[in-house]
């Protein structure tokens, strides 16, 4: 591993080591995060090593990081800004060596933890197999914070028993280790750094030593004029504290998609009645309906109580609200590819359709779980051809598809489905892309203005909209 740590990392700062375990969307954001912190004299405060496994996409990644370029299609300036001034300060580094954890004093465990969404079930090992080789290598008395979202119960029940095998197996002692859970609040986008910055923290240790040293390390990290910590009494109420603030916003995005159903059938805008609603203080996080949930996080964190109430902590505990939340924000690509079938008089097949938009959130890169996805599948298996586009993806690898740099040609179009609302598409100018051109629009979410739509229609191109009643 020493082979592979530049310079200022070997041996020109003397700060502590902290390994980031997986450089996904949040640990290489992390890595970042960590690097930018700075000790009372302006120095690094820490030395940062990024570490992911032996495969192409992590070798992929940790190669982008060591040419200090961000792994991920970003808009955030200050991240790309961060990571430039992380190169230069010489206090960052990724690798594929686990042994880098040896020399770590504090591990991020930033790995995956899955579900598998058809039975549904947890998929433990790859977690488990990335908390084994911390405990392979990790020095004595290192600190470790687990951030991935794990059902309650996990850090207790799973993470300590798999370190103290392991050191116990290496001749250590068996309590050779502080454990904390910090749950991440990353928020990809424009303010992706700035998110894991200054966003309030909720943690816990497994004992007040490791409760500790977490809260000493956030504060060392975190910007302290915004970022209020909170220190939960267990690991399993800080794990609980994420699943339940994230199947929170996944179950009042299903109601709002009932409600888009109600609206769009009675001749209703719903994004004109909610908007009032959030004046009051009590609903100002009211959602919006659109093409569906994506992402990592929200179409399987509401599943994450009852699976660890069941496989973790052996409770008899139903969570269905939550489960029915997940099947009702799975069907809604279905439901706009319903809405987009009638409105073409019945069919899809031999339709020529533009899908835009193919993340699973406005101004990010990430495709993992789009709903975009779900409705590109149904269309081609009923014939629909099919030409997509995105501002942020060049190949989509869920699809297999390459992704043109420029919107394609609007000539023999029947339909253009607005998917992910990105500044590029709200900004856009239809009317010289046109180019006398008249096919149907449906909005999926909220991408274009009223004043949009009048545009358009003014043109000759029908617009409709998921959550809007016909023609509004």
């Amino acid at each position: 591993m020493l082979e592979e740590v530049p310079p200022a990392i070997r041996s020109g700062l003397q700060a502590p080591v902290a390994c980031v375990q997986g450089l996904g969307f949040v640990g290489a954001a992390v890595c970042v995060a960590v690097a930018s912190a700075r000790d009372g004299q302006g120095q690094p405060a820490y030395r940062v090593v990024g570490v992911d496994l032996p495969t192409p996409e992590g070798a992929r990644r940790i190669a982008a990081l060591n040419r200090g370029e961000f792994p991920f299609p970003s808009t955030d300036g200050s991240l790309a800004g961060g990571l430039r001034q992380a190169r230069e300060a010489g206090n960052l580094v990724a690798c594929a060596d686990a042994a880098a954890f040896a020399g770590a004093d504090i591990v991020i465990v930033n790995v995956p933890l899955d579900v598998r969404l058809d039975v549904p079930a947890l998929a433990l090992t790859p977690f488990q197999s990335a908390i084994r080789a911390i405990g392979r290598h990790m020095q004595f008395d290192a600190l470790v914070i687990v951030e991935t979202t794990v059902p309650p119960g996990a850090t207790e029940t799973i993470v300590a028993p798999i370190l103290i095998e392991e050191l116990q197996r290496r001749g250590l002692p068996h309590d050779g280790f502080r454990l904390a859970h910090c749950y991440e609040r990353v928020m990809p986008g424009n303010a992706y750094l700035d998110s894991i910055l200054g966003m309030p923290r909720v943690y816990a240790g497994r004992d007040a030593r490791s409760a500790d040293a977490c809260e000493r390390f956030l504060r060392s990290v975190l910007d302290p004029r915004r970022c209020r910590l909170t220190r939960l009494a267990s690991t399993t109420a800080s794990e609980l504290g994420k699943v339940l603030e994230n199947t929170y916003r996944a179950v009042t995005i299903a109601l709002m998609e009932e409600f888009a159903a109600f609206a769009e059938a009675a001749g209703v805008d719903l994004f004109d009645v909610a908007a009032p609603i959030r004046v009051r203080p009590s609903h100002s996080n009211m959602r919006t309906p659109g093409l569906g949930v994506g992402g990592y996080c929200l179409t399987k964190d509401p599943l994450l109580a009852e699976l660890g109430a069941r496989d973790v902590l052996g409770l008899d505990q139903e969570f269905p609200l939550a489960s029915l939340a997940v099947r009702i924000n799975r069907r809604a690509p279905r439901r706009a590819l319903d809405r987009l079938r009638t409105l073409l008089g019945g069919s899809l097949a031999g339709g020529k359709i533009l899908l835009l938009g193919l993340t699973y959130r406005q101004d990010v890169g990430d495709t993992r779980h789009s709903p975009s996805y779900d409705f590109y599948a149904a269309a081609q298996a009923e014939g629909a051809g099919l030409q997509v586009h995105d501002p942020l993806v060049e190949h989509w690898q869920e699809a297999g598809v390459a992704v043109p740099r420029q919107v394609p040609c609007a000539g023999g179009l029947h339909a253009v489905v607005l998917a992910v609302p990105h500044q590029f598409y709200r900004s856009f100018d239809y009317a010289a892309w046109l180019a006398r051109s008249c096919p149907l629009f449906l909005d999926a979410f909220d991408v274009l203005s009223r004043e949009q739509r009048q545009a358009l229609r003014a043109l000759g191109c029908r617009v409709e909209s998921v959550g809007r009643g016909a023609g509004l």
